[in-house]
């Protein structure tokens, strides 16, 4: 019962962490260094990404009209929207450099930068970026306004700072690539939507890669704690999207620059009092 608790603990918090553009995993390897679940390390490692299918599940439900192609003008008629299958051709294009980089290198990069004073860093580093992109851009109307506007260029950069996140942990995947979207003209209304779609693909993807590796050897209790995590991630991503979507409308993104800076301070300085 205890474990069960300690996942749903670890589910709200990847529900907040990981669209808030503050970093999942830095917070993942707080809490699990303050209440560490009573699992394997390979078992650990498999369920902190899978964990993140329940958050993306949110995304699905609350923006199924703007993600999926085939709907109706009315019962009888369907229709195709052209402009969603080139979103999604868009996303693929994005997904490229982070896809290629994570199936050769995941193993190596887990084993040499997935540690503390790299997540710390990050988390400094972007924290540090947000602050300056949104100070120069302030008063600055962006290129695209909609998603309608986005190019096939304007992805594939996106996708270059997912790749960042992707190889640096403590980036956050959402901070690396909103910061992009940002820095080449994209509206935070469309960076922040564009990255929560371009996180179906990405997290689909990497959740199979780590269940293949785990086995799917899973005990009862198991199941019970990933189960448990990815339902509550879930939930609670329904209340984080509708607020971000809502918060971002009238403000920006500083906010959680100075937040990323804090936190990456607490962890260097958690690390090095108790380690």
């Amino acid at each position: 019962m205890l474990e069960i608790l300690k996942a749903i603990l670890f589910g709200i918090v990847e529900g907040i962490t990981e669209w808030l553009p503050i970093s999942s995993t830095g917070h993942m390897i707080l809490l699990n260094e303050l209440l560490p679940l009573g699992v394997s390390d390979e078992f650990y490692s498999m369920f902190e990404v899978v964990i993140q299918l329940g958050a993306i599940m949110a995304v699905v439900v609350l923006f199924w009209q703007k993600i999926w192609p085939f709907q109706w003008k009315d019962r009888t008629q369907p229709v195709i929207k052209k402009d969603i299958f080139i979103m999604w051709f868009q996303i693929v294009a994005a997904c490229i450099p982070a896809a290629v980089v994570g199936l050769l290198f995941d193993d190596v990069l887990e084993k040499y930068l997935y540690n503390y004073v790299v997540v710390a860093l990050s988390l400094i580093v972007f924290g540090v970026a947000f602050i300056v992109v949104e100070n120069r851009n302030r008063g600055v109307r962006p290129v695209v306004t909609s998603l309608r506007q986005m190019t096939y260029k304007t992805a594939f950069i996106i996708g270059l700072f997912q790749l960042i996140a992707a190889v640096f942990p403590g980036t956050s995947r959402s901070g690396a690539t909103i910061v992009g979207a940002l820095m080449i003209g994209v509206s935070r209304t469309v960076a922040a939507e564009f990255t929560f779609f371009l996180a179906i693909p990405v997290m689909l993807g990497a959740s199979l890669l780590k269940l293949v590796k785990y086995g799917f050897a899973f005990t009862g209790q198991e199941v019970w704690i990933l189960l448990t995590g990815m339902l509550v991630a879930f939930v609670v991503s329904l209340f984080v999207l509708k607020f971000l979507m809502d918060y971002i409308k009238k403000h920006d993104f500083k906010v959680f620059g100075y937040y990323r800076i804090a936190l990456g301070a607490l962890v260097l300085l958690f690390f090095l009092i108790f380690r």
